[in-house]
């Protein structure tokens, strides 16, 4: 959640540093930076009170291209750093950039309990379904049989899903968007950043160098109506290029109808993101192309304690029991000796 807005009167190239952008020509991080430039333009957040922080990865290099305080990591650590930072500084709006490799990987075990803490920070989850800095390697999210450099016969890894990943944490708020989509991003990356609590996004994004056109269905102007489903608060689960299909349950099953006389929206899928059991988020997070639309748009988005809030609750209700202490009172208790 950010701090207090203020007006600040800041435009997208204010968030603009001096340092020269070094992604290949046609990356979606450009896109992703833009609309992040933007939705930081519009928030009215002080930039002395924007924090940045990132692990290794193409991803990575995203504090260095934004005019703001920020904190380029090692290898998967950017969660542990994020939340040092955040129970230092409880005033500041922080923003995790990592990726599949990077956040999944090496770093999927810090991701994992950052969520289930619900430290209060902004998680950007670029996934291009590749290693793109080490020059095309597979990733935890590669398609099973996904050939690369380090996978000549074809991955035999079954893939992790990262919102499935999130929502089993029990995430507070889960939302999936895509480079292309630029005016959907600025949305859900706008209401990321009014949540309290962790936020994660996970953002499908294109390598055009080492697996191009991955999420074409995704984003191609004559496949994206049939291919994706975007999700509305309480709205039924309608998709297709005139609006004629939708999803509802079968059992306990999602399953594709044809909207007619027999089929109505009232018999659909309705969507609930803020419901507290997580079930039917978990649900639509296992929807994949091509066997179903794949949802975009916020999956969940429930309150819940913040970790920080929980540990000052303790640190007070210690306070107000025991007194303050005094830190010298601490090194002087039990055995203790000189050494001359």
């Amino acid at each position: 959640m950010s701090p207090e807005a203020v007006e600040t009167n800041l435009t997208p190239k204010d968030f603009t540093s001096d340092q020269e952008v070094r992604w290949c020509p046609g990356c979606g991080d450009y896109s992703i930076l833009a609309q992040t430039k933007k939705a930081l333009s519009e928030l009215g957040v002080p930039r002395e009170k924007l924090v940045f922080v990132s692990g290794i990865g193409c991803s990575s290099r995203f504090p260095y291209y934004l005019n703001s305080y920020g904190f380029h990591g090692i290898h998967g650590r950017a969660m542990a750093m994020a939340s040092g930072i955040r129970l230092s500084d409880p005033s500041l709006s922080i923003w995790v950039i990592t990726g599949d490799g990077d956040g999944l990987s090496i770093g999927g075990n810090h991701m994992l309990h950052t969520i289930r803490r619900n430290v209060d920070i902004n998680i950007l989850l670029f996934n291009n379904r590749i290693y793109g800095l080490t020059k095309g390697q597979y990733s935890p999210t590669s398609p099973l049989g996904k050939k690369t450099r380090s996978t000549p016969f074809g991955s035999i890894d079954f893939p992790l899903h990262p919102l499935s990943v999130a929502i089993g944490a029990e995430a507070s708020f889960v939302a999936r968007a895509l480079d292309v989509n630029v005016k959907h991003l600025a949305y859900v990356l706008e209401r990321a950043a009014h949540h309290r609590g962790t936020s994660f996004i996970e953002i499908y994004q294109n390598c055009l160098i080492f697996n191009d056109k991955a999420f074409e269905y995704a984003g191609g102007k004559d496949t994206k109506d049939d291919t994706t489903i975007y999700l509305e608060h309480n709205r039924p689960l309608v998709f297709g290029k005139n609006r004629d299909k939708g999803i509802r349950l079968n059992g306990t099953k999602p399953e594709i109808v044809q909207l007619d006389e027999g089929v109505k929206e009232d018999d659909l899928l309705f969507h609930d993101e803020k419901d507290p059991d997580a079930t039917l988020a978990y649900l639509l997070s296992r929807m994949h192309y091509p066997d179903f639309p794949e949802p975009m748009g916020v999956f969940r988005a429930v309150d819940r304690p913040t970790y920080e809030d929980l540990m000052m609750d303790q640190v007070n209700s210690a306070i107000r029991s025991k007194g303050a202490g005094r830190l010298e009172d601490l090194f002087d208790d039990g055995e203790t000796w000189t050494v001359e």
